[in-house]
C-alpha cells in the first residue's frame, strides 16, 4: 500500500497497491484528516479507491507501507504511525490450514495530520537505514545525551517513539486470520470465527494508539469490515522475540524421506507495567508486574503441533531501586505491609489464564535478594489460603549452584527438583492435530520463573524447562528424535537469541550466560563478553534509560497529560458527554476521615513522651494518617551526602506502637514512606482499606543549593482511594527571617519539578494536602510578637504573617486553603519547656509549621497544634472529612450501551441528524424571569395566560419527551428514582408557605420551574461548604 498527502484540508490517504489488488485485496483507501480545531480527534473514512481523488496528492515515501499502527497526539499535534520497513521471520506453523507468517518491524514513520511543520524534519524513513542493526540504546544516547553540536537541529516530536519501535523488537502477523498475541491453545479453543478485535490485550503494544481505529472498524457494516481486514490497513504489534527454524529429522523406515519439522519460539512482553530495568520493578496495584513475558515453544510437523508456555516476571511485590546503581543492588521494599492485595491479584490472574502456576525463584543469598525471597515466601503462603494448591513456590539459589558445580550442575539440579518434575507431569503440554486444528491435549499450568531482572538466570532455567517438556512430548511421538543433535542445537540457539532480545529491551545489552545456552560450554570468550555487558548495563541503566522510559510511557498511553485520539463520531461523542453529566447514576460516594500532621524534629530521636495527644486529638480513628517530618536527621554534611535511614525506621516503629496501643479494635499498616535527607513522609491506613487504595507512588525534589542538595526540599506520596486521587506533600523551605523570596522560589521549584511516575504532577490530583515546615516568619519585632502570642491576639500576628501575605499576593499556594490559626506560633521553643527561644539568637516566634489543602471533597474539621516538647517546634495537625467516589464500571458500561442504543434507534419518519441535533447539553441554566413586585407578577403576563406555566424539563426529571434518549425510563434499572437531595428539594418547594395577610387579589403563583439535577447537587455542595 502507498501513503499520499493532500492539502486544503490536510488529508492522508492509505491506498492499496495494484500488486495487492492482484492478490485478491479489495481496491480501497483509508482516509485520515484532523477534526476542526482539534489535536486529538480525527475524521476517518473507508472508501473505494476510485472515489479518492489523488490527482493533487503527493506520495510521502518511496517505500511500500506495510500497515498502520494507529494515531497519537504528541506536543499538540496528531500523527499517523505507519510501518515503512519490515522483514519476514518465517511461518511459525507451516502445517496449519492457514499460514502463520510473522514479520519483524525495522522502521516506522509518523506523519502529521494537523500541521505541515514536521513534513521535512527528519521524517524521511530512508534516513535510518536499518535501526535494528544498531544497538537501540546507542540511538537513545544520541538523542538524549546530545551530539556535541552547539546548535542541534530541532527534533521531530515522535522521534523517540520511532527509535523505540524501529529497534527490531516489534513483530506482527503478516497474514490476516491469525492472532500473534495469543498462544496456540487459546487461539484454537476459540469457537467464534477469527476477528481482528479479538486478541490478548496484555501483549498488543499499540493498543492505546490503535484503539480509535478498532472502534471505527466496529462501526462498519460486516462487508466493509471484512474488506478492511483483507487490506490489512490496521496492524497489531507485539514486542519481544520471534524465532523460526526448519530442520530435517529422521523419518520412519517406510520411505526413508526425512521428516521436516519447524521449531519456533515466540516471546510476548507485557505492556501494562512496561519500562526499563531500574525504572520499573515489582508489581502495580492491578497485579501487573514488570518485565512480564509469556514464552511459547512451538514444534510443528505435518501430523501434530506441540505448544509449551512459560512465563517470567519481576517479584510481584512493591519494591524499587533508587539512586545510582552499580553492581551492588540497593533494594527497597516500599510497601512491605500492603503488598498482599496486589500479590493476590497477580497470581489470581495467572491462575485464571493458565490453570495453575508454580513459581521458581532464582534469587540468591545476597542481603537484598534474601529480603525479597523472604517476603516472596510470606506472601505466597498467605495467597495459598485463597488460591489453594493452584499456586506453589520453589526457591533455587542459582548463583550458589554455579559456584559449587558450574553451569552444568544447574541443568542437573533443576531437572532433579521434585517440585519441578511433579509439576512438569501435572501441567503437561498442548498438542493439536496439524490439519484439523483439533486440540488433543491441553497444558494445565505454567511455570513462573524469576530472578532479580528476569533476564539471564531466568532465561537459562526456562531453556532447561522448555527442553525437558519437549523431550516428554517426543517420548510419546517419536522417541528417536530426542537424540537429534540438530534439534537441540537449534533449540539452544533460539533460546540464546531470545535471552539477548529480551535483555536488550529491559537492560540495554544482550543477556549473560548465552554462550553456555548456545554451546553447552562456559568459555573464556563468554566470561569476557559477560563482563563487558555488565559494565555496559550499569552505564546504560543509570544514564540513558530515562529517555527510553519516557518514550515507552508515551507509546502505551501512561503519561497523565496525554489525550487519546478519538475518531469523530457525533453519536459516541454525545454518549460520552451524557455519561459525564450523569456520573451520579453509576457511582456512589462514601465518607472518610484523614489525619494530617507535621513536626520538625530538630534531629532528635523519639523520647518517652506519648504521641497520643498529637495523633488522636479526637476519639475517632482516622481512615488515613499522613505524617510529615522535617529534620528527622541532623542536617550535617555527612547526612546530606549519605542519609542514615535508621532514624526513619525508629520513628516508624514509634508511630506504629502508638497506633497499636491506641486503636485496639482498628489495625493500621504503614502503606508507604519516603525520605529526602531530613524530610520524611509516612502514610498509614486502616488494614482493611489496602485492597481499595491503589497506584501508591513516592517522589522527592531537592531545593537546597539550587537543587543540588537535599537539606531542603519536598517529599510527595500520591494514591488513589477507590476512584479519588490524593497527593500528600511534606516540605522544608529555606530558612532565615528575611528570605521570603527564596521560600517562594522553593515552592515554585517543588510544584514544577516534583513529578510522579508517568508524568503525573502535583496539580493533577483531585485533593492535595501540604504538611510542611514552610519557614515563613512574622514581620514584627521580637518583643511585640511574644507579647501578642501571650495575649493570644492571633489576628494581629496573622496580619504580619509572611505566608498569608505571599498567598494574598498569589506568589505561592494559589487556590489553596488553610484553617484559622487559633493557636500560638509553633516555633521556636527552648527544648522541653513552654518558653520561646531564650538563647543568644532569641529567634522571633512564628507559625513556620503549616497545613494547607486544596480539593472539593476536603472539609476541614480541626486545625490545631499538640503540646509535645520533644523538639524546638510544636507539631501541628489537621483532621479532614472527605468524600471518595466509587465508580461502578459495570453500571457505567450498561448505561453507555443503553444511551447508544437509544441514540441509534430512530422512530419512523425521524431523521437521525435532527435527533442528534436535539441532543445538546447546555451547561448554563435558562435565565430566570425578573423578580415580582407589588405591581407585577412574573407568572401573570401574556406569556403565561391565566397563570399557566409549562415547567421546563430537567435532565434527570420528568420524561415528557420520550424521544430523548438521555431520559431514563421508569423501568430503567440504571436510575429509577431521584436522589435523596432531589426529593428533599422537591418537597421543600411543594411545602405550603406560612400564611400572610393578603394585600391584593392576585392569583397564587404556580410551582416554580424545577431545577435540574446539577443545580440540586450544587445546592447540596454549597450547604455543605457553609457548614
Amino acid at each position: 500500500m502507498y501513503l499520499y498527502l493532500s492539502e486544503n484540508p490536510r488529508t492522508l490517504y492509505l491506498v492499496t497497491s495494484s500488486q495487492e489488488e492482484r492478490r485478491g485485496c479489495p481496491a480501497r483507501a483509508l482516509v485520515f484528516r484532523a477534526a476542526q480545531d482539534s489535536s486529538s480527534q480525527a475524521v476517518v473514512e473507508f472508501l473505494p479507491k476510485e472515489e479518492v481523488d489523488l490527482e493533487n496528492a503527493v506520495r510521502l515515501t518511496s517505500r511500500i507501507v506495510k500497515g498502520c499502527l494507529g494515531l497519537i497526539s504528541v506536543a499538540g499535534d496528531m500523527f499517523l504511525a505507519v510501518i515503512t520497513s519490515a522483514t519476514e521471520v518465517g511461518n511459525t506453523r507451516p502445517s496449519s490450514p492457514t499460514p502463520e507468517f510473522v514479520c519483524q518491524i525495522h522502521d516506522v514513520a509518523f506523519y502529521c495530520l494537523t500541521s505541515p511543520l514536521w513534513d521535512d524534519l527528519s521524517l524521511n524513513p530512508d534516513s535510518l537505514s536499518n535501526p535494528s542493526l544498531v544497538d537501540q540504546n546507542d540511538m537513545f544516547t544520541r538523542d538524549y545525551n546530545g551530539s556535541g553540536s552547539a546548535t542541534p537541529a530541532p527534533e521531530h516530536p515522535c522521534q523517540p517513539l520511532r527509535k523505540l519501535i524501529s529497534a527490531g523488537t516489534f513483530y506482527y502477523a503478516s497474514d490476516p486470520q491469525w492472532d500473534i498475541s495469543s498462544r496456540l491453545q487459546r487461539r484454537l479453543a476459540r469457537t467464534e470465527p477469527w476477528d481482528l478485535s479479538t486478541f490478548d490485550d496484555r501483549f498488543v503494544w499499540n493498543e492505546y494508539i490503535v484503539k480509535s481505529l478498532l472502534d471505527f472498524r466496529e462501526r462498519l457494516d460486516p462487508q466493509e469490515r471484512a474488506d478492511l481486514d483483507k487490506c490489512q490497513f490496521i496492524i497489531l504489534a507485539i514486542q519481544g522475540f520471534v524465532g523460526v527454524c526448519t530442520l530435517a529429522l529422521p523419518a520412519p523406515p517406510t520411505n526413508g524421506t526425512p521428516a521436516v519439522a519447524t521449531l519456533s519460539l515466540i516471546s510476548r512482553l507485557g505492556w501494562k507495567r512496561a519500562g526499563t530495568r531500574f525504572n520499573t520493578r515489582g508489581v502495580d496495584d492491578d497485579g501487573n508486574c514488570a518485565n512480564f513475558v509469556e514464552t511459547e515453544t512451538i514444534f510443528s510437523t505435518d501430523q501434530h503441533c506441540y505448544s509449551y508456555v512459560q512465563v517470567r516476571g519481576s517479584v510481584p511485590l512493591f519494591w524499587e531501586q533508587q539512586g545510582l546503581q552499580t553492581f551492588g543492588q540497593r533494594i527497597q521494599i516500599t510497601r512491605p505491609q500492603a503488598s498482599q492485595p496486589a500479590f493476590d491479584r497477580h497470581f489470581a490472574g495467572l491462575v485464571e489464564e493458565y490453570g495453575a502456576v508454580h513459581a521458581i525463584n532464582l534469587l540468591g543469598t545476597k542481603e537484598n535478594e534474601t529480603a525479597l525471597t523472604a517476603a516472596y515466601s510470606r506472601h505466597m503462603k498467605s495467597a495459598q489460603h485463597v488460591l489453594g494448591d493452584a499456586i506453589g513456590l520453589t526457591s533455587f539459589d542459582f548463583h550458589a549452584a554455579v559456584r559449587f558445580g558450574g553451569h552444568e550442575s544447574v541443568f542437573r539440579e533443576i531437572r532433579g527438583l521434585e517440585s519441578v518434575t511433579d509439576n512438569l507431569d501435572k501441567f503437561g503440554f498442548a498438542m493439536a492435530d496439524a490439519t484439523s486444528n483439533e486440540i488433543i491435549t491441553e497444558q494445565k499450568g505454567v511455570f513462573r520463573t524469576n530472578c532479580l531482572d528476569c533476564l539471564d538466570r531466568t532465561n537459562f532455567v526456562q531453556d532447561i524447562l522448555s527442553r525437558t517438556a519437549l523431550e516428554q512430548y517426543l517420548m510419546h511421538i517419536r522417541r528417536e528424535w530426542i537424540h537429534s543433535g540438530s534439534l537441540w542445537s537449534n533449540h539452544g540457539e533460539l533460546w540464546a537469541e531470545n535471552g539477548d532480545a529480551l535483555s536488550r529491551i529491559y537492560a540495554g545489552t544482550g543477556a549473560l550466560n548465552t554462550s553456555f545456552t548456545r554451546s553447552g560450554k562456559r568459555t573464556l570468550a563468554g566470561v569476557l563478553s559477560d563482563a563487558t555487558k555488565s559494565v555496559s548495563r550499569a552505564y546504560i541503566n543509570n544514564f540513558q534509560d530515562k529517555g527510553k522510559q519516557a518514550a515507552i510511557d508515551m507509546f502505551v498511553g501512561n503519561l497523565s497529560t496525554q489525550r487519546q485520539v478519538t475518531i469523530f463520531d457525533p453519536i459516541h461523542d454525545s454518549v460520552r458527554a451524557a455519561l459525564e453529566n450523569r456520573l451520579s447514576e453509576y457511582s456512589t460516594t462514601k465518607p472518610c476521615t484523614i489525619f494530617a500532621g507535621s513536626w520538625n524534629l530538630n534531629g532528635r530521636p523519639p523520647s518517652s513522651e506519648s504521641l497520643l495527644p498529637w495523633l488522636f486529638p479526637r476519639p475517632s480513628n482516622p481512615d488515613l494518617i499522613a505524617i510529615g517530618f522535617q529534620e528527622i536527621v541532623p542536617l550535617t554534611a555527612q547526612q546530606i551526602v549519605q542519609t542514615d535511614p535508621e532514624k526513619k525506621r525508629v520513628w516508624e516503629a514509634k508511630l506504629m506502637d502508638t497506633l497499636e496501643r491506641r486503636s485496639s479494635k482498628t489495625s493500621y499498616i504503614l502503606l508507604r514512606s519516603h525520605q529526602l535527607v531530613g524530610t520524611a513522609l509516612l502514610i498509614f491506613v486502616k488494614k482493611e482499606l489496602t485492597a481499595v487504595i491503589r497506584n501508591v507512588e513516592a517522589a522527592s525534589h531537592k531545593t537546597g543549593l539550587r537543587g543540588m542538595s537535599g537539606n531542603k526540599g519536598a517529599v510527595g506520596i500520591r494514591l488513589d482511594y477507590h476512584d479519588t486521587s490524593f497527593c500528600f506533600l511534606t516540605a522544608h523551605f529555606a530558612a532565615g527571617h528575611a528570605n521570603v523570596a527564596e521560600r517562594n522560589a522553593d515552592y515554585r521549584t517543588i510544584v514544577n519539578g516534583l513529578h510522579f511516575l508517568k508524568g503525573k504532577t502535583i496539580e493533577g490530583h483531585q485533593n492535595i494536602i501540604w504538611l510542611a515546615d514552610t519557614n515563613y516568619r512574622i514581620d514584627l519585632d521580637n518583643d511585640r510578637v511574644r507579647t501578642l502570642a501571650q495575649m493570644d491576639d492571633f489576628d494581629a500576628l496573622l496580619a504580619a504573617d509572611q505566608l498569608r501575605r505571599a498567598m494574598d499576593e498569589r506568589e505561592v499556594f494559589e487556590g489553596y486553603q488553610e484553617g484559622p490559626l487559633l493557636f500560638r506560633p509553633t516555633y521556636k521553643y527552648d527544648l522541653g519547656t513552654e518558653n520561646y527561644d531564650t538563647s543568644e539568637k532569641m529567634r522571633v516566634p512564628a507559625w513556620t509549621d503549616r497545613i494547607l489543602f486544596k480539593g472539593q471533597s476536603l472539609d476541614l474539621a480541626v486545625y490545631s497544634r499538640a503540646e509535645l516538647k520533644g523538639s524546638d517546634h510544636r507539631p501541628v495537625f489537621a483532621i479532614f472529612r472527605a468524600e471518595v467516589r466509587i465508580i461502578d464500571h459495570a453500571k457505567r458500561a450498561a448505561l453507555s450501551k443503553l444511551l447508544l442504543e437509544s441514540v441509534t434507534s430512530t422512530a419512523p419518519g425521524e431523521k437521525l441528524d435532527e435527533k442528534l441535533a436535539s441532543l445538546t447539553f447546555t451547561q448554563e441554566e435558562p435565565d430566570l424571569p425578573p423578580p415580582s413586585s407589588e405591581d407585577y407578577a412574573w407568572w401573570d403576563d401574556p406569556d403565561h395566560p391565566n397563570g399557566i406555566v409549562v415547567p421546563l424539563t430537567s435532565r434527570n426529571g420528568s420524561h415528557a419527551r420520550s424521544s430523548n434518549p438521555f431520559d431514563s425510563s421508569s423501568e430503567s434499572s440504571i436510575s429509577s428514582s431521584p436522589s435523596s437531595s432531589e426529593e428533599e428539594l422537591y418537597h421543600a418547594l411543594q411545602a405550603p408557605l406560612s400564611p400572610a395577610p393578603p394585600t391584593t387579589t392576585r392569583r397564587p403563583p404556580p410551582p416554580p420551574p424545577p431545577r435540574s439535577a446539577k443545580t440540586a447537587s450544587e445546592s447540596d455542595s454549597h450547604s455543605i461548604d457553609n457548614e
